[in-house]
């Protein structure tokens, strides 16, 4: 029995041990920068971060990130850690968004890198191995990307995720298993889930349509017949169109200069169209025919589709058109339980963001509701102004006009 609970232990302790965080990074050092890297890319016109809560937080420490500060610019940071593998073992991503300005168009996501990357030199183009997040632009685009490299290619999911568009921050997480299986949560909550395999085109199909086999000539898939002892009508045939019976030529027309009057034409209220014959079940209807299919002799099973050989850094690479979006806890990991522990408190933070910013939209709204009391004041006065110098006027013309009487 003693051995027994030795055994346990011993398994939670390792189980514990295994346990790796290879990035966190919650933006609370206001030195952040000497760890992130800007890209230098020749010709892109960059913005720069700034740490900050924004205008509305829960706890103005805790809830620090870095903001998009410039419109209309390219951002591209990057932080390198130890490199590593999730060879046999889960990887989550994980990190917070708050579109503060209310984004109109712009990518709120993440991208993971191998060691080669030059961080100076990062741009839209630099191979990477995930791109995960959020990506909004206008009412069209409001999408999470989860985005693999496979053998040199970018594969995008093949489901439709739906981001969050509000003002209030929001945890994105990405789970991948090494049983080629996925999750992708918002909130904490999982929005979706699946097979590697199956949601990206990673690998050729399994099967494919045999290219040997052919529709049978016999083969009949018309459901209905023309019924062959129906005939048209003698009476059917109608022209579409017919001079209106009604018309008359004007009395001004004069066929010399105008040509002969012709009245105008108007729809046949006896057209029928063209004639179609009655239908009947075809008994000789054998379905629609289904092309037969073989194995694809291109499809070569992966079980590794979940693996990424190395990641050693993270980076935001993106465009936004109106800034203003805050990026924060960027966890990655192999721990889930990690990851939704820290995910957890963003109901607490969303519940203090929607307290500040309703007390502050209030504050707004009274100094609004001033302001035009004030303009609507100042009108009224300059009205006033207006009716008693056309009173003044109108003084002054009737004083001249009994003095020009005298």
């Amino acid at each position: 029995m003693m051995w027994c609970k030795t055994v346990i232990v011993l398994l939670a302790t390792v189980g514990f041990i295994s346990a790796e965080v290879y990035l966190k990074e919650n933006f609370d050092n206001e030195n952040w920068e000497d760890t992130w890297i800007y890209s230098k890319h020749p010709g892109k016109e960059f913005g720069k971060f700034v740490l900050t809560p924004g205008t509305f937080y829960n706890d103005a420490e805790a809830d620090k990130g870095i903001q998009t500060s410039q419109d209309a610019r390219f951002y591209a940071a990057s932080r390198k850690f130890d490199g590593f593998s999730n060879e046999d073992k889960p990887l989550v991503v994980q990190f917070s968004v708050k579109h503060e300005q209310n984004i109109d168009c712009g990518g709120g996501y993440v991208k993971l890198f191998d060691c080669s990357l030059d961080q100076t030199d990062m741009h839209g183009e630099s191979p990477y191995e995930i791109m995960f997040g959020p990506d909004i632009c206008g009412p069209g685009t409001k999408k999470v990307h989860v985005i693999f490299s496979y053998k040199g290619k970018n594969h995008l999911i093949s489901k439709d995720i739906r981001c969050k568009d509000d003002v209030y921050t929001h945890f994105y997480t990405l789970i991948v298993r090494p049983d080629n299986t996925y999750e992708v949560l918002i909130d904490n909550e999982k929005v979706e889930s699946g097979n590697l395999e199956d949601d990206w085109d990673f690998l050729a199909p399994k099967k494919i349509k045999d290219p040997s086999a052919t529709k049978p000539e016999d083969w009949d898939d018309r459901a209905t017949i023309p019924d062959p002892d129906d005939k048209k009508p003698e009476d059917w045939d109608k022209p579409e169109h017919i001079p209106d019976p009604d018309a008359t030529k004007p009395e001004d027309w004069d066929d010399e200069m105008d040509g002969e009057w012709e009245p105008p034409m108007i729809d046949n209220p006896e057209f029928k169209g063209e004639w179609q014959p009655k239908q009947l079940d075809n008994p000789n209807y054998k379905g629609a025919w289904e092309h037969p299919e073989i194995a694809n002799p291109e499809y070569v099973p992966d079980d590794k589709l979940y693996l990424r050989k190395e990641i050693c850094t993270l980076g935001f690479d993106l465009w936004q058109v109106k800034s203003g979006t805050i990026f924060d806890n960027v966890l990655i990991t192999d721990d889930v339980e990690l990851a939704a522990k820290a995910a957890a408190e963003v109901k607490n933070t969303q519940a203090g963001e929607k307290k500040v910013k309703e007390a502050q939209d209030e504050v707004q709204r009274k100094k609004d509701e001033e302001e035009a009391k004030k303009a609507s004041d100042k009108d009224d006065e300059d009205e006033d102004d207006d009716d008693e110098e056309k009173d003044d006027e109108s003084k002054q013309d009737k004083d001249q006009s009994e003095h020009d009487e005298l």
